[in-house]
């Protein structure tokens, strides 16, 4: 029964009504909720793309070891041939042609990579021709990629990873998941840590095993829990993921690149510019070696001789090494340590071919600190730098990604209305800051929003998309909504 107390025009003034409070979450946590909101329903798609091709690519390793076995291993033994001889090898193979750069055997039972350019190829790869050091064998004939010399398969996903295999065009893909990635990771944990606790009482206690037991372990309530707890603790590989995905973007890597500059935070390089005294033709002698590097007729002979004079210096002490002859005249030959696992070996000499002695050097302990940082972060992102304990983490903050985003487009779905409405999935959270926060407030986060975006220039343009499409789905359902009420 409906018991219903009215009060008659000018009889006694009911009790007034009490004001209802202000939301304790405040309108910046609105704000926040909001856009981690949309950034997560949009981005979504392109975060769960690179999140499980970055996990496949950060495996491809070890899984290369096996695929290429021939190419990349020998039989163990205790003497080798000279370095010219398997350039000779490989140059039967290839033809009559200089390497654009050799890599010893770093190991035994390792071969030897020597490397030639390629029009045909594409942008960074090279042919690779694998030798057995032991008695020049060739081995195998592969396309390698990058600095790394990583092969076909790793290059595939790392393709897929990069672009889509959509070319230039596909790169705008990742650098729009790396540009929201940090933002939509930083406001997740702000909503974690502002979120209202209830007091935990016995009451409160057996209220929520009720709910749960009602919704089950996935509904909303479990999923939020999972979402937000795993987001957390997964926060900080996250921000590295985006960090250092940022800095091989094309828009925003520009602006990272030009910070660094102006700060002096470059890698520095080695000096490789002859004296044009040594840059000249020697007259002879045992150590007269004008004809190398110049891109006819090098002696392979050479390569030996450039990699012991590099060697009688103690900043080249690597296994893994890469020579490389002078791209013209008047440049010394280079051997470089490509060995990027931890201790980080990338140290470099400069080899004058007039005299074999070395005429520079760059040593990585040299580096300052942001130089080093960026090399150790690109090196991680690429999962080598502490080898397979490196990539299983790669690969679990990745698939903590992909279900981080699963989970927040189910809750989403859950969050949908059942009935009375043509909405067909989850509803935003309310609008409240711009009608609620002060406007220091507003100005400060329009301020900041503005120099994100033009530091990272496709998180601007998404966001002035979102932004007009939150808009219009506002008058949309104003509009409504009046139409509704005009109706009665």
């Amino acid at each position: 029964m409906t018991i219903t107390i009215t009060t008659e025009p000018g009889g006694p003034a009911s009790p007034a009504a009490p004001e209802p409070k202000r939301n304790a979450r405040g309108p910046l946590r609105a704000l926040i909720m909001r856009l981690h909101f949309y950034a997560g329903v949009f981005v979504g798609p392109f975060l769960i793309i690179a999140a499980l091709s970055g996990a496949l690519y950060a495996l491809t390793p070890a899984m290369e070891e096996g695929i290429y076995d021939r190419e990349l291993h020998v039989p163990v033994s205790r003497t080798s041939v000279p370095l010219a001889e398997q350039i000779r090898a490989a140059q039967q193979i290839i033809g009559a042609k200089e390497p654009s750069a050799v890599r010893p055997a770093p190991n035994p039972g390792d071969t030897t990579r020597i490397m030639f350019a390629d029009p045909a190829l594409g942008e960074s790869e090279s042919r690779a021709i694998f030798i057995n050091p032991a008695n020049a064998e060739v081995r195998g004939d592969l396309t390698v990629y990058g600095t790394s010399g990583v092969l076909p398969f790793r290059t595939w996903i790392d393709d897929l990873h990069r672009t889509l295999h959509l070319g230039t065009a596909g790169r705008y893909y990742s650098e729009l998941a790396a540009s929201w990635l940090w933002v939509i990771a930083l406001a997740g944990l702000a909503l974690w840590l502002t979120k209202p606790r209830r007091k935990n009482t016995a009451a409160t206690a057996l209220a929520t095993r009720t709910a749960q037991a009602r919704a089950g372990r996935f509904g909303r309530a479990g999923i939020a829990k999972i979402h937000g707890t795993g987001g957390v603790v997964l926060v900080l590989g996250f921000l590295f993921l985006s960090a250092t995905g940022l800095t091989w973007s094309q828009l925003a890597g520009d602006n990272i690149a030009n910070l660094r500059t102006s700060l002096d935070w470059t890698t520095p390089k080695l000096p490789t510019a002859l004296s044009p005294a040594a840059a000249a033709p020697a007259a002879g002698g045992e150590h007269d070696h004008s004809h190398a590097g110049t891109g006819a007729g090098t002696d392979p002979a050479t390569y030996d001789h450039v990699l012991a004079a590099a060697r009688t210096e103690p900043v080249i002490d690597a296994g893994k090494v890469e020579i490389k002859p002078p791209a013209k005249e008047g440049k010394a030959w280079t051997v470089t340590e490509i060995d990027r696992s931890w201790p980080t070996q990338a140290d470099a000499a400069a080899v004058d071919p007039a005299t074999m002695t070395v005429s520079g050097k760059l040593v990585f302990n040299d580096f300052n600190v942001a130089a080093k940082l960026t090399r150790w972060g690109i090196d991680a992102h690429m999962g080598v730098l502490f080898g397979l304990a490196n990539q299983i983490v790669l690969a679990v903050i990745a698939l903590g990604l992909a279900g981080s985003v699963i989970g927040g487009y189910l809750m989403w779905w859950k969050r949908r209305p059942t009935r009375g409405t043509s909405w067909a999935a989850g509803r935003p959270p309310a609008r409240r800051f711009l009608r609620t926060a002060p406007w220091p407030l507003t100005a400060a986060v329009a301020v900041l929003a503005l120099a994100v975006g033009i530091a990272v220039p496709l998180l601007g343009i998404s966001l002035v998309a979102f932004l007009a499409f939150d808009t219009v789905l506002g008058i949309v359902k104003n509009r409504r909504q009046r139409a509704g009420t005009g109706a009665h």
